[in-house]
């Protein structure tokens, strides 16, 4: 949780910082400490709120705003080149906060619920073949390591994709795993993921050897899953780091994301005859629509063998 009164470092650019705001910091304390949602989704929710008071001209204070007010804002953000899934999610930010203040503060009217958001883009996953992750897996043990790299870089490497592609972790839920939370005799690993809810991911038998190579090597016996050379735990930045890096050596034609290994992990399951239910679990998403996108790669994959293969398709 951040100090009161302290700025965010991620401002729009030509902003000006704006005066401590006690109604945000009620809301983000609220968020940190009932809701236990991520710093990320912190840091996130208080650039939203943040940016739309410095882009609010002559701002009346929230008991005061108008639906106008928000489209203004909606108007601006659109204008700016904003993708309409970021103004969404600003918007979610903003919504939120409103819900907090009718209930919790007192404020009489939301004027959210006036404001129609664009719809959500629904482009499709990329995902990479299983060829690409194959070879992509085998790379930390093939290429050499900086000199100022631990011994065990390698090992570590290779568990960290292979940990990715076999749970579909996110990369936050991986760099929060500890020691304690893989059980090597059931080969499964508690993962705690958005909002602090906990599921249990099965290890493949690859992923489950891989990470009992790292961790004999390494001799992590407690504390953090994954180190650095000093011992402590690997941020989330330097996870995401590994995977991208191994990404820019396989050569995949992709942009590069540890997302990416997530996403080919459940259009994978789904095209060797994974239940969608099942999927939504192995991932913790709270609603099935939002796996179901995974559905519509896999439809997506066949049609393209098809038509590639089929005399008259």
């Amino acid at each position: 949780m951040k100090r009161r009164g302290a700025q965010p470092a991620n401002l729009e650019p030509g902003s000006q910082p704006v005066p401590a705001d006690p109604d945000v910091e009620a809301f983000l304390e609220f968020l940190s400490v009932e809701r236990n949602v991520s710093p990320r989704t912190l840091r996130n929710y208080e650039h939203a709120l943040r940016a739309f008071r410095e882009n609010c001209p002559a701002f009346p204070g929230w008991g005061s705003l108008s639906p106008e007010d928000f489209r203004g804002h909606l108007f601006r953000l659109m204008k700016s080149g904003k993708a309409r899934n970021t103004v969404r999610l600003r918007f979610a930010a903003l919504r939120s906060f409103f819900r907090y203040l009718t209930r919790r503060r007192g404020l009489e009217k939301n004027p959210l619920l006036a404001v129609q958001l664009p719809k959500r883009e629904r482009g499709l996953p990329v995902v990479l073949t299983v060829r690409q992750v194959e070879d992509l897996l085998a790379l930390p043990m093939r290429v050499e390591q900086p000199k100022q790299a631990p011994c065990w870089a390698g090992e570590r490497d290779a568990a960290i994709l292979e940990i990715f592609y076999s749970t579909g972790m996110r990369l936050e839920e991986v760099a929060r795993s500890n020691h304690a939370d893989v059980d090597p005799y059931s080969d499964t690993i508690r993962v705690r993921g958005k909002g602090g809810k906990e599921r249990i991911c099965a290890l493949g038998s690859h992923a489950a050897r891989a990470l009992q190579v790292y961790l004999n090597a390494a001799r992590v016996r407690d504390g953090p899953l994954f180190v650095n050379k000093l011992r402590g735990r690997m941020s989330r930045n330097a996870i995401g780091a590994v995977v991208e890096k191994y990404l820019r050596l396989s050569g995949i034609p992709i942009r590069v994301s540890p997302h990416k290994l997530r996403h080919s992990f459940a259009t994978h399951l789904l095209d060797n005859g994974a239940d969608l239910r099942s999927v939504q679990e192995l991932l913790g998403h709270a609603s099935l629509s939002t796996t179901q996108i995974y559905t519509q790669v896999s439809v997506e994959r066949m049609k393209a063998v098809y038509n590639a293969a089929h005399p008259r398709a």
